[in-house]
Parts: structure tokens; sequence; C-alpha cells
């Protein structure tokens, strides 16, 4: 490490939980970050200053002007020409350390790239915005092995969750203890935001993102330089409005599909919610065993887009140039675009996961 190297990551050579060793590893290691919103600018920011050494982000959509309260890598220039979110993160990050190698993907990761595009990396990054994609972060993980950080902002609350691969409970393990009412491994339900709830129906504190985004860059800093233990891997949740700060354990299933069944549906393209095209200029998305109240729905999507209506059987808005036909089931229908991408997009925007 020569001398230039020694100055630029001074302060963090000095920390004991680092080092020179430590930092040599940072500059070798390579992570990959899916998902490039509030807590994906902010985890990509923190780690290309800390100094890790490869950076792939991986992101579908462009930056808009509502981005630029809490996405930190982007400026007003970025949402006038309507730059891709990988493209304009790129840049920016290449200008803040360019020993750093940074590659910005524009694409929308699926079962059919997610393995190539993972592969070869040393840490996975969430800064997705649905559960769709994390599930198959998730099988991906697993099944090869690299370690990965869930991380969610809506409102206020925040989570974060460090999971290893073979050393502590998967995604799977996690949604599972959820479901079955587990205090142990869920975050306290009066704290936690609806599935249904997203940014665009209920809000985000960009320094809620920022808290998440920190603790987030931190846990990955460790798994980096070697320094992070099984009793490192908690779920923490945080509302920095109420002040309410949660760090549980979440224990292995022993019946885990994924991490013990190395079942892995997601990946293979069998759990995927099935889109079709529908007519001309639309797509149908057909989510199954969920319910929406679309009465609650309907109020919650009044603040944010436009010409809402609901009656007992679906309920449509527009979000120019997007009409959305909402059904109790789940079901939607995104008129306005061919793209499945496109109306995924949309989906997890207004509807949740």
């Amino acid at each position: 490490m020569d001398s230039a190297f020694q100055n630029r990551y001074s302060r963090q050579i000095l920390f004991a939980g680092i080092g020179e060793e430590g930092q040599r590893r940072l500059l070798a290691s390579k992570a990959v970050l899916v998902g490039c919103g509030a807590l994906g600018t902010a985890v990509a920011n923190l780690l290309v200053r800390a100094g890790v050494g490869t950076l792939r982000i991986i992101d579908r959509d462009f930056v808009e002007s509502s981005n630029l309260q809490r996405q930190t890598l982007f400026d007003e220039s970025d949402a006038r020409d309507a730059l891709p979110k990988a493209v304009a993160a790129e840049r920016r990050l290449r200008a803040i350390n360019g020993s750093v190698q940074v590659e910005g993907v524009v694409a929308d990761i699926t079962s059919r790239n997610a393995e190539e595009l993972i592969a070869a990396h040393d840490i996975i990054l969430d800064g997705t915005d649905n559960f769709e994609t994390r599930f198959l972060l998730n099988d991906v993980a697993v099944r090869l092995g690299i370690p990965w950080i869930y991380a969610a902002v809506v409102g206020s609350y925040g989570v974060t969750l460090t999971i290893r691969p073979g050393a502590t409970a998967c995604f799977a393990c996690f949604l599972g203890a959820i479901a079955q009412g587990n205090s142990n491994g869920a975050p306290d339900s009066q704290n936690a935001p609806r599935a249904d709830e997203t940014c665009d129906t209920i809000g985000v504190l960009n320094s809620a993102a920022g808290v998440i985004a920190s603790i987030e860059a931190a846990e990955a800093t460790k798994l980096l330089v070697g320094r992070h233990t099984q009793e490192d891997a908690r779920l923490v949740s945080y509302d920095v409005w109420s002040g309410r700060y949660q760090s549980v354990r979440v224990e292995r299933n022993p019946a885990c599909r994924v991490c013990v069944g190395r079942e892995f549906r997601h990946l293979e393209g069998q759990a995927q919610p099935h889109v079709t095209m529908c007519g001309r200029d639309s797509v149908q998305i057909h989510e199954h065993s969920r319910s929406l109240d679309l009465a609650v729905l309907s109020r919650r999507l009044a603040a944010v887009a436009a010409d809402v209506r609901q009656n007992d059987f679906l309920l449509r808005f527009r979000v120019p140039p997007h009409e959305v036909t909402v059904f109790a089931d789940g079901r939607a229908i995104i008129k306005g675009t061919r793209d499945p991408a496109v109306a995924r997009s949309l989906y997890a925007r207004y509807l949740g996961s």
C-alpha cells in the first residue's frame, strides 16, 4: 500500500477493527449492489469512499426529480436528462474515488440473468424495493454461498439483516418467522409498515434511509475485512421519528426450503409473479395468495396518483402516462407499456410486495 493510499484511508487504518490488513482486504474485495435508490446510493457512496475494490451496480430505473430528496448520488441534471440510475451513479462514484472499479449495469435482474450478474462477487447488497427480487437474491446467495445484506426502508422506519449462507438464518427463514408470529425473528409489528405501504404511498424520510444504509455499509465492511461474527447477524430495526430501536436474533429454520432443502424456486423461475401481455400496450401481473383492502389502498393512493376510482371489485388510478387497474386478489393490469420490467416497477412502487 503506497503513501497515497495510506493517507487516503489513514482514519480507517487507525481504527482497530480494520487496520492495514483489513484495508488491504477491502481494496481487494468485490461487491454487487442490486437497486440504486435511497438505500443503494447511500451504501454505494459509503463503500466507495471506504475503498471497496470493485462495485457493480445493477438497476433498471432512471432518475426523476422526486428521487432527489433522498437519493444522494443524483442531482437535477441527472433528472432533467432522465439518466439511468446505474449510469449516473457510476459517473458520480468514479469522480469520488477513481481508484475503485465501478460498473453500472442497466438491467432488470431476473431468474435468467441473476447468477451471471452476481457470481464472482464477495458480497450482495440489497438496494431493492420489493420482496420478489429479495427472494431471488436469497436463492442466488444460498446457491453460490455468497453473504448478502437485506435492507429496507419506508416512512421513518427501516430494517437490515446480514445473511451468511450456511451459518445464519436466510431470508426465507426470516419471512417464515414473521408469518408464524415469532417475536424472536421479527421486528416490532406496531413499528413496521404494512406490506402494501411503499415510499410512493406513505413517503420516506431521507434520514431513515441514511441510518439503515449506514448500518448496511458497516455490516458489509465487517464481512469484507473478515471481522464479522455469527453473533453480528442480527435483525436491526429503527424508527428515526419515534426513536424506537430493536436488535434481535433470527434463528435458522431447520425445515427451510431454501437454505436447508436447497429448493431455489425463485431462481428457477417457478415462483415469480406471472406477467403476461394483455391487449395493446398493456401488461398483466398475476399475484397469487394476496389480498388487498381496496378501500384502504384507495385512500393512500389519493395523495400520490391521479383519478383514483374504486368499487367493490377493483381500483383504478393513473400515473401518467400509465393507468393501473388493481383487483382485490393482487392482480393488476398496467396500461401504457409493453415492457414487463416497467410494469413490475410500477406494481412494486404503488402496491408494494
